[in-house]
């Protein structure tokens, strides 16, 4: 087994001005691992604590001008001709230890890369502070995934580095995690989206491959923790998992019993698609029409008869600090 580098995070995407994931425009980190394996997942190259090779056969380049250079550049053969298709094959048992990544380095058209990239915590907030210029005064920087407590020690450090520079952190999480650890980072967050996928441990273990307990149980430790920051549980809505009536009113139930206001219900994509087809895997999903704002109004109206305060996609309304409840 590979290990991370000690004191560096895997990271496999930064953006720059992100106003989706918290107050003002952000900086978006996606640091690598996640404990689900939720089947809808829009970013399943970060899965896996590890780099992975993916492969986009639309920018291949084999066909029309019968270029093999990936294939010459792998020490193990691990790339291979497909004569069918006149393009390139990866035999991903062979490539799964590879850190060297030849093939990356010998493609001219982008068509092979690695998913992520190792940063230390000085690195991660040289890009941090140059993108402080352009947030505004609302802005800051938000840890998402994967799931950023797969890389809690690592997280904690940049989280500090922000603490100490007076940076707004915001986290993306399924809470997934030991209860210390995460009260932990979330001592250093003042702004989280938690995801609550669904209330039924049974239905949420099929889909996601883990039970809920462990996530369900953290955020009542939070509750009684006093943490001061905004917390937005969020759920993305998957037809015929749990886009149901009866699975929002026990999320209704367990917010009220934790005090707990405000929830962001996220209609269903398939922009992961072509991420899972450059992994070389199925998407489960690639056949399942999208939805859309309209299509959830009915589960708005319950939450909000409820008493919930509940948006619908992008539709929230971001603050610095924690709305008065009523």
């Amino acid at each position: 087994m590979i290990h991370m580098p000690e004191k560096k995070g895997l990271i496999f995407d930064i953006q720059g001005f992100s106003v989706h994931d918290g107050p003002g425009a952000r900086t978006l980190v996606f640091l690598s691992g996640c404990p689900l394996r939720c089947e809808w997942c829009a970013n399943p190259e970060g899965m896996k604590k590890c780099r992975t090779l993916l492969y986009a056969k639309g920018r291949c380049k084999a066909a029309q001008n019968h270029c093999r250079r990936c294939m010459a550049a792998c020490p193990k053969g691990a790339v291979t001709m497909n004569e069918e298709q006149g393009l390139p094959e990866v035999q991903r048992v062979l490539c799964r230890d590879c850190q060297d990544f030849f093939c990356v380095n010998a493609c001219n058209y982008e068509a092979l890369r690695i998913s992520a990239e190792y940063y230390d915590v000085p690195g991660l907030m040289d890009i941090i502070k140059r993108d402080r210029n352009y947030w505004g005064g609302e802005g800051g920087v938000t840890f998402s995934g994967g799931d950023p407590l797969v890389q809690w020690e690592f997280l904690l450090e940049a989280l500090a580095a922000c603490r100490k520079e007076l940076i707004h952190t915001a986290i993306e999480t399924s809470a997934y995690a030991d209860e210390d650890i995460f009260l932990k980072v979330m001592d250093l967050i003042d702004f989280a989206f938690v995801d609550v996928k669904h209330m039924d441990s049974a239905a949420h273990e099929s889909k996601t491959g883990v039970k809920n307990e462990r996530i369900l149980s953290n955020l009542r430790a939070l509750a009684k923790s006093g943490w001061a920051g905004r917390l937005i549980l969020r759920s993305p809505i998957i037809p015929g998992f749990n886009d149901g009536v009866d699975n929002a009113k026990e999320v209704i139930r367990f917010m009220k019993e934790n005090g707990f206001f405000e929830i962001n219900l996220l209609p269903f994509h398939r922009m992961g698609t072509s991420k899972w087809e450059q992994l070389g895997k199925e998407y489960a999903y690639k056949e399942q029409e999208g939805l859309h704002k309209e299509d959830l109004v009915t589960l708005q109206n319950t939450y909000l008869d409820g008493g919930i305060a509940c948006y619908l996609d992008a539709d929230v309304p971001y603050h610095l600090t924690p709305l008065a409840k009523e």
